[in-house]
């Protein structure tokens, strides 16, 4: 199994920036595509950003050239660098792992942004 653990989340005014981490264990972390969802509440859980094992990134159209997604395959690590944080870039924020042969997901517990002043 994989467990993924995040970090990095709190509380932070408009125009602030915040560092998300997501920690992998249990496999190898090469082998999977990581991505960042996020869900208000009320709403869907909804893409973020996503990074494959070989560095290629998407984002969501409503993050672009604010968030921006990395990875550090020596530390098993995800980051999500988040600037410029806008009220409506309040959610719970979950970290997202997928094998990229076999398919299998995993998510981690989830950290709480929230953007207010």
């Amino acid at each position: 199994q994989v467990q993924l653990v995040e970090s990095g989340g709190g509380l932070v005014q408009p125009g602030g920036s915040l560092r998300l981490s997501c920690t992998a264990s249990g496999s190898i972390f090469s082998l999977f595509n990581m991505g960042w969802y996020r869900q208000a509440p009320g709403s869907q859980r909804e893409l973020v950003a996503t990074v494959a094992g070989g560095g290629n990134t998407n984002y969501a159209d409503s993050v672009k050239g604010r968030f921006t997604i990395s990875r550090d395959n020596a530390k098993n690590t995800v980051y999500l660098q988040m600037n410029s944080l806008k009220p409506e870039d309040t959610a719970v924020y979950y970290c997202n792992a997928r094998h990229r042969l076999l398919g299998n997901t995993y998510w981690g517990q989830g950290t709480q942004v929230t953007v207010s002043s």
